[in-house]
C-alpha cells in the first residue's frame, strides 16, 4: 500500500508540477496574452489529474489514508464540479483569466501538498516544508474559493442565454430545472463547505504543531 500510494502521490506531483511551470512560463513569456488559452493549453492534464484526485475518497474508505472522508469529498467535488460543470460546459468561459488564476492557486497548492504526502508515505519529513503544508492553505483555499465563486458568476449570463443543462422534464408535472439558479444555490453550498474544509485543515495544524512540540520535548 506504501508503494501504491507513493506512486499516486508521485504521479498528481508530476502532472500538477508540469501544468505550474508551463503556466508560469507561459505568462512569463506572453504575459495577460497567456491567459487567452490556458484552459486549452492545461485542461486535459488539468482534468486528468482531478479525475485521478476522486481515489483519493477510495482511500480513505478502504483505510489506505488516514483522513476525515467529508473534508475531502467536499474538495474533489467542489473541484471537479467547477472544472468539469463549470468550465469544461462553457467555451465562453474558457478563455477568461479568472480561469488562469483558479488553475494556478489549486496548481501552487497541489504541489506542495503531494510533494509532503509523497515524502510522508517514505518516512521523510523536512520540517520547512511540513509548516508551509500546514500554513500556505490560510491564504490559498480561501482565495481558491473566491476564484471558484466568481468563475460561478462569470458563467453564469453564458448558461442563461444557452440553456446548458437547464431542462423541463414533462414526465413530472412540467418540472423545470434552470441551471443558473442550481448554481446560484451551489455557490452558498460552497462557502458552506469552505467552513468545513478550513475547520478540519485547522485542526490538522494544530495536531502537527502539538505532534511536533511532544517531540521535541
Amino acid at each position: 500500500m506504501k508503494t501504491y500510494l507513493f506512486i499516486y502521490y508521485l504521479i498528481q506531483f508530476c502532472g500538477h508540477s508540469w501544468i505550474f511551470t508551463n503556466m508560469t512560463a507561459r505568462f512569463l513569456s506572453f504575459g495577460k496574452d497567456a491567459f487567452a488559452d490556458t484552459f486549452y493549453a492545461m485542461g486535459l492534464v488539468m482534468r486528468l489529474c482531478q479525475s485521478l484526485s476522486a481515489l483519493e475518497l477510495l482511500h480513505i474508505l478502504f483505510g489506505i489514508e488516514q483522513n476525515q472522508l467529508l473534508p475531502r469529498l467536499l474538495q474533489v467535488t467542489e473541484r471537479l464540479v467547477i472544472l468539469f460543470v463549470v468550465i469544461s460546459s462553457q467555451e465562453e468561459v474558457q478563455g477568461k483569466a479568472i480561469v488562469c488564476i483558479v488553475f494556478f492557486l489549486w496548481n501552487l497548492w497541489d504541489v506542495i501538498r503531494y510533494t509532503y504526502n509523497m515524502l510522508l508515505v517514505i518516512g521523510t519529513q523536512f520540517r520547512s516544508l511540513t509548516w508551509i503544508n500546514h500554513t500556505l492553505w490560510i491564504l490559498i483555499y480561501p482565495l481558491s474559493v473566491l476564484a471558484e465563486a466568481f468563475t460561478i458568476y462569470e458563467s453564469l449570463p453564458y448558461f442563461e442565454a444557452l440553456g446548458t443543462y437547464s431542462i423541463k422534464m414533462h414526465f413530472l408535472l412540467d418540472l423545470a430545472i434552470y441551471f443558473p439558479y442550481v448554481l446560484e444555490i451551489y455557490l452558498v453550498l460552497l462557502l458552506v463547505g469552505m467552513y468545513f474544509i478550513c475547520r478540519h485543515l485547522y485542526l490538522e495544524r494544530k495536531m502537527c504543531q502539538k505532534f511536533h512540540k511532544e517531540k521535541k520535548i
